[in-house]
């Protein structure tokens, strides 16, 4: 079993940046993918970006690549996304999750999820 625990959520105005890491537990993840969704009040949840473990392909939604960035470190077993100029409708709960296998976008095949962090971008 995996455990995720995200963490760095909070309150920003737009144009603002957050950094969230999620940290890994439970067993070795060296061949795990990690990837971040969110869901914002009323929506489905959507992909946002992955990252293989190795670091050899970053993935990201069309809409936000540009804006965030995802990074890992697996000395520390984490995994990080970088939000910068922040709007309104990046609010959100954003979750961590880990797969073995699988599309990187798509959240059926993920194995493990954390509970999530919030993020509000309001002035």
């Amino acid at each position: 079993q995996v455990q995720l625990v995200e963490s760095g959520g909070g309150l920003v105005q737009p144009g603002g940046s957050l950094r969230l890491a999620c940290a890994a537990s439970g067993r070795a993840l060296r061949s795990t993918a990690m990837g971040w969704f969110r869901q914002a009040p009323g929506k489905e949840r959507e992909f946002v970006a992955a990252i293989s473990w190795s670091g050899a392909g970053t993935y990201y939604a069309d809409s936000l690549k540009g804006r965030f960035i995802i990074s890992r470190d697996n000395a520390k077993n984490t995994v990080y996304l970088q939000m910068n100029s922040l709007k309104a409708e990046d609010t959100a709960v954003y979750y961590c999750a880990a797969r073995f296998s699988g599309s990187p976008e798509r959240m059926s095949d993920y194995d493990y999820w954390g509970q999530g962090t919030q993020v509000t971008v309001s002035s």
